[in-house]
Parts: C-alpha cells; structure tokens; sequence
C-alpha cells in the first residue's frame, strides 16, 4: 500500500515533466487544458487516446474533477465539459490584474523600441477594452484611455482578437444590426470582415490604415492562451510614422505578444 501523499501515478509519458512536479497534479491540468472553445465536451476513452494514458487513470481523474466542480459530467452521454469551477476562477483571474501585471514591463520595452504608443486590449462582447496602454513619446502621438472601449469591427486591434473567434460566433456578434460605418475605410461588410480575419489568422498579425480614427495605423498581434484570445498587442502612431517602420514593428509586436503568450502559459 502506498504511503499517504505517495504519487502513485504513472509516469509522465512525454518526458517533458519538470523536477518536483506531482504527476497526477500535472495530469490533471493537462486535462483541463484538454478542453478548448472548439472541443468543450470530450469523453473518456477519447482524452485516454488523446494523451496515450490509461482509461482508469482518466476516468480517476475525470471523478476527481468533477467532485470540485472543475468538470460536470452529463448523465446520459457520460461526456464532460467545463464547470463552474473554472468560470469562478476565470472571474478571478480577470480582475486580478495578472493580464496587465504580465504585460507592463513588454509594453514598457516596445515603447522604447519604437517610440510609439503600445496598447494591450481584450474583448469586451463586441467590441474591445483598453486595459494597459503607455503613450507615445513624440509630439504627435495616439493616446490610449485605460478602459476605453471600441468597436470590435474597426482597427487591428478587433481583428487580431476575433479573427479566432468561431464564424457562427461573428455573425451573432456583429451580423444583427450591421456595421457601423466610421469612414471610408471602416469595413462594414459582414463577408469582407470575415475575409479579413482569414488573412489575419494565416499572416499571425492586423495592420489597418485608419479604420477607426483616420489619422492613425496599428500594427497588432494576437495573445493566445490556451485556443483563445484574451488580448491583442498593438502599436499605433500616426500614419506617416507608423507605416515608414511597419516591418518593423510586425516583427517586434508579435515579439512581444509571444512573450505574452508564454506568460500565460500558452
């Protein structure tokens, strides 16, 4: 019989464990972290042939997760999906500051890389909130207000968050009760925006000449953490600045979006 707080869990199976890390712990969020906006149910032999392990360890796991309310399992089915658990902790952590805490000293960094004003923005419903910024250094600069929200269909920074976002989700979201036209170049087609967020998803990155303010352009990349979107990092200045340095600045905003990333343990 195992000694009390004994592991007795089965090796790790990738190698890939750190020292001092309880394996059954480990396993345990590695299968919360099974569960994605795209697959939110997933049964027991299916994570046991996902993660290579053993049904009885997974189903121990699964039982263990679900009497903390981590995962609720449907009585007919015999499927699981995330619980309430995870929703509290999400609530959380969103008004923790962690986002803001991780991100400050990159924002802080770009700034001086670039001389520009850099902003971390995450969605707020439809639209997108500002929830770190640090303002450019130069006469002419864009000035971000903390808690600002705008529009999820205009700029780089929309993009780069919802170009991730299931479709059914987008039309629901920006397909009732239209596009909001700001100027000439604001998109305010349903299927362009949805074209738009192709391209975003298959470059890693937005760049948008005045969508939203005419005088300005944003280079944006987005933050992942698990399949998600929480935020999107973006540089933006004024036009005659900011599309000289375009290049540039993709490469380091999505530097610094990776490096936000990995904080998150993306």
């Amino acid at each position: 019989m195992a000694e009390r707080g004994t592991d007795t869990t089965t090796p790790a199976l990738d190698g890939q464990q750190a020292p001092g890390v309880l394996q059954t712990v480990d396993r345990a969020l590695l299968v919360l972290l099974t569960f994605t906006e795209q697959r939110p149910e997933w049964g027991v032999s299916e994570l046991a042939r996902h993660h290579g392990w053993d049904k009885a360890v997974v189903q121990r796991l699964l039982t263990t997760l679900s009497a903390r309310g981590f995962l609720l399992c449907d009585e007919n089915s015999r499927r699981y999906r995330p619980g309430p658990a995870l929703s509290r902790l999400a609530r959380v952590s969103e008004h923790s500051g962690v986002l803001s805490s991780i991100s400050r000293p990159i924002l802080a960094r770009l700034l001086r890389e670039t001389g520009e004003s850099i902003v971390l923005n995450v969605p707020h419903g439809g639209s997108y909130r500002c929830e770190a910024a640090v303002d450019g250094t130069g006469p002419v600069r864009y000035t971000a207000i903390i808690g600002a929200v705008m529009p999820g269909h205009a700029g780089a920074s929309g993009h780069t968050i919802f170009a991730y976002h299931p479709e059914r989700e987008i039309r629901q979201m920006f397909g009732a009760n239209g596009l909001t036209r700001f100027n000439d170049r604001t998109i305010t087609d349903l299927d362009a925006l949805l074209t738009c967020y192709a391209q975003v998803r298959a470059d890693g990155y937005s760049i948008t000449h005045g969508e939203y303010d005419e005088a300005v352009t944003a280079v944006s990349a987005p933050v992942f953490q698990g399949d998600g979107v929480p935020a999107s990092l973006t540089v933006i200045g004024p036009s005659h600045r900011v599309d000289r340095a375009a290049d540039t600045l993709v490469t380091l905003v999505r530097a610094g979006a990776a490096e936000i990333t990995a904080a998150l343990g993306g």
